[in-house]
């Protein structure tokens, strides 16, 4: 069973938000005290947060599916809707958050750095929010808009400030094991390793971070072998040491074409944080040269062979011993020395962390309409961030709440837009997605007969007092005693003229 997982990628579905209610208050002696009707609460949202005490993203590789709660529907007197608790997805320092399409979305370092991955969507308004002096009692309530659902892709990507990098059994291992408390897998086979380890080393006052990358081997860029799977940890290192095995067993290889070889595969790789501001790429990082198991007579003396070779690339050169711990003092040293330096030229990082995020394509306000050709018929199509969230908080089952959808849209312009791309009255329109938008056949603002009409989004019902006066109530009660008392003469007149008869009589 996998132990480490460093990419995964999750569905994270934000909370939806609760729908508003519409009410009317009513208390003794006054049954129609005005609309009370609360705001639903808003939805949850699913949030990455960069925990220390978090090594791997293998939660997420079990359970991919991330869901927030949801708000609740508000309710009468006033009363707000719950709003839904956010899902807080604790994530390792490094972890860079990327979407479908590869797009670099955020690089989460430093314990707290937060991103959100889906909003939750906002509670629908009550009635009461919705009341104004020419709408005074709505008979309606807008909906909760429901929460965004995003796929992406983590990856991480280690916080370490040295990288080792070698081929298989080159002793990468060893030689973090020999310099921090870290204890890896040693074996005397290739692929010891199968995933990166990390050491804290100590030297003096400095303290720094070591990671050793999976063996690397020819065509490792390009997804040979693990070295592409692992390429990624290094991306953040501030110096990077090449591990040269002088007694490996392989007669084709030798330090000098082994050190060629896995620079051309970094040369090869291509990272994604090439966006970020201040990265240096991988080629233009410090190197160190490490020359291991000198123990080995034969290491040793083929350390006096190569190093004439290996001092044309001007890299520092330290034979080591990873067994007896020879030269691993002045490499420590040595490699503290390139990590304050690096340090030193870092920019002073804020409280709070800066994420990217993709660019939104025009003004997120900008509403858009276009004649488009949909299923062989011409179609009026209505884009923009107001219009398409308008709809979702629409009930449609409600016609005074379809009115003020009505109004909201003719006073963002949208009716304008209409005339001027030529569409009239019965033409199709669909706000939204050409699949799955609301369709409906358009018809234009009246302006004239207001006095006939009423105005759009209201109930007309509402502007008129149809209770009856004492006037009223008397004159019609008047109206049916006289129709009672007609009704009883007209029995008597009957009975008195013999129609009513017995059948019994007639025999």
């Amino acid at each position: 069973m996998a132990s480490f997982v460093d990419r995964v990628t999750i569905f994270a579905q934000g909370g939806n938000g609760g729908h508003g209610v519409a009410s009317v208050k009513r208390e003794k002696f006054k049954p129609l005290g005005g609309p009370d009707g609360g705001n639903g609460g808003n939805g949850g949202s699913v949030i990455l947060e960069v925990d220390p005490q978090v090594t791997t993203l293998l939660t997420y590789h079990r359970n991919p599916h991330q869901r927030a709660e949801n708000g609740t529907q508000g309710m009468g007197d006033f009363r707000q809707g719950r709003n839904g608790a956010d899902t807080i997805l604790p994530v390792p320092d490094g972890t860079v958050v990327k979407s479908k399409r590869g797009e670099l979305l955020a690089d989460l370092t430093g314990a707290g750095s937060r991103f959100v991955i889906a909003e939750g969507g906002r509670g629908g308004l009550g009635n009461a929010a919705l009341a104004s002096k020419k709408r005074k009692a709505p008979g309606f309530a807008l909906l909760g808009e429901p929460g965004e659902e995003h796929n992406v892709v983590l990856e991480l990507k280690s916080v370490a400030d040295v990288a080792l990098v070698g081929y298989p059994s080159a002793g990468k291992s060893s030689l973090i094991a020999a310099m921090s408390a870290a204890r890896p897998k040693i074996a005397d086979y290739p692929f010891t390793t199968l995933v990166p380890n990390l050491g804290v080393v100590q030297a003096g006052d400095s303290r720094y971070t070591v990671a050793d990358v999976p063996g690397l081997i020819p065509g490792a860029s390009s997804g040979k072998g693990l070295g592409l799977d692992f390429l990624r940890h290094i991306e953040r290192c501030a110096v990077i040491v090449h591990i040269l095995d002088t007694a490996t067993f392989e007669v084709d290889r030798d330090p000098v074409s082994d050190l060629r070889t896995i620079e051309a595969e970094l040369a090869a790789y291509e990272g994604d944080l090439g966006e970020i501001e201040g990265y240096v790429p991988l080629m233009q990082r410090p190197r160190v040269i490490v020359l291991n198991k000198i123990d080995i007579p034969d290491g040793r003396d083929l350390v006096d062979i190569v190093r004439p070779d290996l001092e044309v690339f001007g890299w520092p050169i330290f034979a080591v011993s990873a067994v007896t711990h020879e030269g691993l003092k002045e490499l420590s040293f040595a490699l503290a020395s390139l990590v304050d330096e690096h340090r030193a030229k870092l920019p002073q990082i804020e409280s709070a962390r800066q994420v990217l995020r993709p660019r939104p394509v025009g003004s997120k306000d900008e509403i858009t309409v276009r004649a488009v050709e949909h299923a062989g018929e011409l179609v009026y199509q209505i884009r923009g961030t107001k219009p398409e969230r308008w709809v979702l908080q629409t009930d449609f089952s409600n016609d005074e709440a379809v009115g003020y959808l009505a109004d909201r849209l003719a006073g963002a312009g949208v009716e304008d837009q209409l005339m001027k791309a030529g569409a009239h009255a019965g033409d199709t329109v669909v706000i939204g997605r050409l699949d799955g938008g609301v369709i409906f056949d358009w018809e234009p603002t009246l302006t004239t007969g207001p006095e006939l009409l009423g105005q759009r989004g209201t109930d007309l019902r509402l502007d008129r007092n149809e209770r009856r006066t004492t006037a009223q109530r008397r004159e019609r009660y008047r109206e049916m005693m006289d129709a009672k008392s007609a009704a009883r003469e007209e029995l008597w007149t009957e009975r008195s003229t013999g129609v009513w008869t017995d059948p019994e009589d007639e025999r």
